[in-house]
């Protein structure tokens, strides 16, 4: 059995692991507060910076100090002009005393002593998106393919010269002509200027040509040590060592469906929206290799960019099997399931024309869920009747028909949303980290 020991160095009157609890601590608090103000907020404040504010009592980091309320003390502190050792002082009645935090302050009211983190949108969308991931996101057969990037890994002695570090070169340059004392072109400026002063003059003394002789065997010597101490020599050059790192070479596509007819009002539209914008965000955040394919539906199926998808009214009737037909034939086209790990959410209100589910069945059966690797299906429902469809037995139509592609395929998850409220624990549903099996 083998025994590890930290020897880490804590910081001054720290304790390493009482730190570690209480950034750990601190990040859960903060993860708590901005899921709470996201659920109460609108899902468009997501993507800008935030104000958190958190209480002070959960920021000190545990130490040892004396019991306020117990102990003696037998010490005066310097400066005082009122008291000696050995007087005694009445304890103040609760809450008599002065204390830090801004006057009036109630519950629930701002403090001074709160601290305000103010998160960037980068940070808040860590903090959102922390423990989310789409299920299986690699195939198994696309693992062995894999693509390579240049990722810088210190220095080298040897490499070509496009990759030469000047900065490192020349540290390294100044140094050995520093510690071997190579002569500085100030020093022989200096020598020849004063030999030339010497040469000049007229009629020299004897110890000026004594002197000349000197100067002219120094500037000698210099010249030749200076030769032979380069400038910079090949020792001293450094090259960019760059390392090959491995990336998984797996394409993913999103597919978003999204019911814009009639019989969606602007209430199931919103949360529709909602719940896209959200997952949006998220692939954006979380993956930087996914496509999105944006497809609204009617009674006719269109692909659509961004903008129009969240964006532009549409009415019309619903036939559900048309944004499925509309997904397969893009993958058709563009994004065959050999190369690419195609993943869908399409979200509704129920609605659909007569005898349409069963065509969504056989399509989802037969075509696409052999396809996916992921299928997400929620149902916007009223809210009034929400209570009546708490049982995944109750539902219209096309919910009683796609839980039987459930039962079926086990990459098909579908679910329920009533209120705005809902929207984040369904999408935590949806999409948390599955366990290693």
């Amino acid at each position: 059995m083998r025994n590890f020991i930290d020897r880490r160095l804590n910081p001054k009157d720290k304790s390493l692991s009482n730190r570690q609890r209480f950034l750990s601590r601190a990040r859960d608090e903060l993860r708590r507060i901005v899921t709470d103000q996201i659920k109460t907020g609108k899902i468009a404040d997501i993507d800008a910076d935030h104000v958190v504010p958190m209480p002070a009592r959960g920021t000190a980091e545990p130490a040892f100090r004396p019991a306020a309320g117990s102990g003696r003390r037998a010490h005066v502190l310097p400066g005082n002009k009122e008291f000696v050792t050995g007087d005694r002082l009445p304890k103040p009645p609760g809450g008599a005393g002065g204390g830090a935090g801004r006057e009036g302050a109630g519950d629930g009211g701002d403090s001074e002593d709160d601290f305000r983190f103010v998160l960037s949108r980068e940070e808040l969308l860590d903090l959102f998106f922390d423990d989310l991931e789409l299920p299986d996101l690699v195939k198994l057969d696309l693992k062995e393919i894999v693509s390579f990037r240049m990722r810088r890994a210190g220095y080298a002695v040897t490499g070509a010269p496009t990759n030469i570090n000047v900065g490192r070169t020349m540290r390294n340059s100044f140094g050995r002509r520093l510690a071997l004392g190579r002569p500085r072109q100030a020093q022989l400026d200096a020598v020849a200027a004063e030999i030339a002063a010497l040469e000049a003059e007229a009629e020299p003394t004897a110890e000026a040509v004594e002197r000349l002789a000197a100067l002219k065997q120094e500037l000698d010597r210099l010249v030749r040590k200076r030769k032979l101490v380069a400038y910079v020599d090949p020792v001293d050059v450094r090259f960019n060592r760059l390392e090959q790192q491995p990336v998984p070479n797996a394409n993913a596509v999103m597919f978003c469906l999204m019911d814009v007819s009639g019989s969606m009002g602007e209430r199931e539209k919103d949360l529709a929206k909602r719940f896209f914008v959200l997952l949006h965000l998220f692939l954006k955040r979380r993956y930087e290799r996914i496509e999105i394919v944006f497809i609204r539906h009617t009674h006719e199926a269109q692909e659509v960019d961004e903008e129009t998808f969240f964006h532009s009214p549409q009415s019309g009737g619903t036939i559900v099997s048309t944004a499925l037909e509309e997904m397969q034939r893009i993958i058709t086209e563009r994004y065959p399931s050999g190369s690419w790990n195609i993943y869908a959410a399409q979200a509704s209100d129920g609605d659909n024309a007569a005898n349409d589910s069963q065509r969504c069945v056989a399509l989802l059966d037969q075509e696409l869920m052999r396809l996916c690797q992921y299928y997400a299906y929620v149902e916007i429902i009223d809210e009034r009747e929400s209570h009546i469809f708490q049982s995944a037995e109750n539902g219209t139509a096309l919910w009683q028909s796609y839980r039987l592609v459930a039962e079926t395929w086990s990459n098909f998850q579908m679910t329920r949303i009533a209120r705005p409220g809902d929207i984040y624990p369904v999408f935590r549903k949806l999409f948390s980290r599955q366990a290693a099996g």
